[in-house]
């Protein structure tokens, strides 16, 4: 048996071949000149003996796939099955591409197929073809006046009328749902379909904790089937007599909603679900047209494109993430009886479809996301550089070919590390400033910008933490007065400084080290967390305005680490922390990866929480308020005394991990 195949090194083309291998028979597969080398190695993959798999060069846009009349002539009467796959199989391919690929190059493969005589033509259509039809669309249905709301659809559509027109062979026609990666391996070829919301689903599993309830829209149905079952139902199909002239739909016999599907993922990447899914018909019920003219205003279609963007899901797909019409399956149902090929459920294979994604497909993989190719050359301000935090973000800033800009008010430490960072082949420069001194700030700001030409990152570390309860602040407003003077104050008047520097060069990038206290709320530190959060809120309404000059900044909300500045409270002797080289490692992303904010999960969840739940949440931090006791510092106690942590203690520190109590 002599087979005929276009869209061979093609995703689906490849599963069917490999089938097709497992009969009788020659296949000659149409590539194209710059595809005999992927065809090369599909061979070694099938392990086909010799003379199996012809290639045939051609090309769609050609007449007759652009084979010479010696060849047609050569296989003419010898075809007994012509298979044509060969397509644009993707919602964001513009109307030219669309056209030639899918219109043009199925008129030319139906010409092929008539000049060559073929036992029987078998085009892959799309569920694209019934557009937006509503309700049961039959697999004997085709020109139903359904609407086609892109040129994928209406591409689809019209491939599949010139097979049923043009042709004079017999033909039998294929409609394949929402083509995912094989179910047993989880082999996919690229990003499409459900694989656009991946990313937004590993962002969500950082961010948030898997047992945390999600909330969210449920956009309507969909209905997707793995690469296998379509390549097996389509070699079987093929092979079945009497068939001619019909119609397969390709699809699961019941479609399934859309947050479904995206929760059998997202329960695959061990992240949140949607446990609570808002019916779309709420939404549908407001007054015809109020969300899109919403999102025809300038500004809001920047908002729109920019969300998208940062999740990686194309602006085309969105609106056609849910299917309008169902599809019967009889007459495939039919075709398969007694072959054991059905469509798997999807919860069955999701882990498998997640796990080949995450390791072979995630964009970020492919992404250069060393630390160096961040910072080779760039100068980085870093203050509070002489110690901790500071110091261990100068020593990776400089390993990775930065050059630290080294701020702080210890002139002798400041010193020592810029000498061992030099020692190591680096580059640094030291600048003493005592950060509570507005100005002191200034002049510093006038020597960075006199002797560096530019500055491209800003790190805001410097910081001063005060542990005291209320109760015991009445006397003591100073301490909030000068937490402000350094955490608040003296960091915007660096940042205010840069600023216009940034902007003129139409690039920067300030990183401002807050605290996941201002996340959950922690008691004792009310001046503290105040000075944090004025940050924070400075940041959010600064970031809207510089973002259109090249200025961006991320806020980490950095959970307890194992400073000095934390030394005074002895009971942080016993408790979880993250070191100051965890610590620069997060800075070291921000600066990379340039996130707006860098969280914990825990942190995260406080927030949620704190939403939804104000009221239970200041109960849950008063008991944390009688278990974790004011420091003998915080007392104003001389000596550091002892300070036993009791066992309720204990089991909240280590339960809340990482938050300041």
């Amino acid at each position: 048996m002599t087979y005929f195949v276009t869209g061979a090194t093609g995703f689906i083309g490849r599963n069917l071949v490999e089938r097709l291998l497992e009969r009788r028979g020659t296949i000659y597969v149409l590539v194209r000149k710059d595809s005999r080398g992927k065809l090369a190695e599909l061979l070694e993959r099938w392990e086909a003996p010799s003379g199996r798999v012809v290639p045939v060069v051609g090309d769609l846009s050609a007449p007759r796939l652009g084979l010479s009349p010696a060849k047609v002539k050569q296989l003419k009467g010898q075809v007994k099955h012509f298979f044509h796959l060969a397509a644009v199989y993707d919602m964001t391919a513009d109307d030219a591409k669309n056209e030639l690929l899918n219109v043009e190059g199925t008129r030319h493969a139906v010409e092929l197929a008539n000049a060559l005589g073929a036992g029987c033509l078998h085009h892959v259509s799309s569920i694209a073809a019934a557009g937006e039809f509503r309700g049961l669309f039959r697999e004997d249905m085709f020109d139903e006046g359904q609407q086609l709301p892109s040129a994928y659809h209406r591409t689809k559509f019209e491939s599949e009328k010139v097979v049923r027109t043009s042709a004079t062979v017999p033909w039998r026609v294929y409609r394949p749902a929402i083509v995912v990666g094989h179910s047993e391996t989880g082999e996919m070829d690229k990003i499409d379909g459900p694989y656009y919301f991946f990313g937004a689903i590993k962002k969500v599993r950082h961010l948030i904790p898997e047992w945390v309830p999600l909330v969210g829209p449920e956009l309507g149905y969909t209905n997707i089937v793995p690469v296998d079952f379509v390549a097996a139902a389509m070699d079987h199909i093929a092979h079945q007599k009497g068939l001619d002239g019909q119609a397969f739909h390709l699809t699961a016999p019941k479609s399934i909603r859309v947050g479904e599907s995206l929760n059998a993922f997202a329960k695959a990447a061990n992240a949140p679900q949607l446990t609570l899914r808002v019916d779309k018909r709420i939404i549908d019920a407001l007054p015809k047209g109020v969300f899109s003219m919403l999102l025809k205003l300038p500004a809001l279609k920047d908002v729109r494109k920019e969300m998208l963007a940062d999740l990686g899901i194309p602006e085309e797909v969105i609106g056609h993430m849910a299917l309008q019409p169902a599809f019967d399956t009889r007459d495939t149902e039919r075709a398969l009886k007694g072959s054991g090929i059905a469509v798997p459920a999807l919860d069955s294979y999701a882990d498998v479809l997640w796990d080949y994604w995450e390791r072979n497909l995630d964009p970020d993989l492919f992404k250069d996301r060393s630390l160096r190719a961040a910072l080779a050359g760039k100068t980085v301000v870093i203050t509070g550089a002489s110690s901790g935090i500071g110091r261990s973000t100068a020593l990776k800033v400089a390993d990775a070919g930065g050059i630290p800009i080294l701020v702080a008010r210890g002139v002798e430490k400041l010193e020592e590390t810029q000498r061992e960072i030099e020692k190591a082949g680096g580059q640094a420069y030291s600048y003493p400033c005592d950060l509570t001194d507005l100005e002191a700030i200034g002049t510093l700001v006038e020597k960075l910008l006199a002797d560096h030409e530019r500055i491209d990152f800003l790190i805001n570390n410097a910081g001063r933490s005060i542990r005291r309860s209320i109760k015991l602040s009445y006397d003591r407003f100073h301490d909030f007065e000068r937490t402000m003077q350094l955490n608040y104050f003296g960091t915007i008047k660096l940042v205010m400084g840069l600023l216009p520097h940034m902007t003129a060069n139409k690039r920067g990038h300030i990183v401002n080290v807050s605290s996941i206290g201002v996340q959950t709320n922690p008691p004792r530190f009310s001046a503290y967390v105040a000075s944090k959060a004025a940050l924070d809120a400075f940041t959010r309404i600064v970031a809207t305005e510089v973002v259109g000059d090249g200025v961006t900044f991320t806020t980490i909300h950095m959970p307890l680490v194992r400073t000095p500045m934390i030394a005074p409270t002895k009971i942080y002797d016993s408790f979880p922390t993250i070191t100051p080289d965890e610590a620069a490692d997060m800075i070291c992303d921000a600066m990379r990866s340039r996130p707006k904010q860098i969280n914990t999960r825990l942190g995260t969840f406080g927030e949620v929480a704190y939403a939804l739940a104000p009221k239970a949440v200041d109960q849950v931090l008063h008991l944390a308020y009688k278990v974790f006791p004011d420091s003998t510092a915080a007392k104003g106690e001389k000596g550091e005394g002892e300070q036993r942590v009791s066992g309720e203690a204990m089991a909240m520190a280590q339960i809340l991990k990482g938050v300041h109590w």
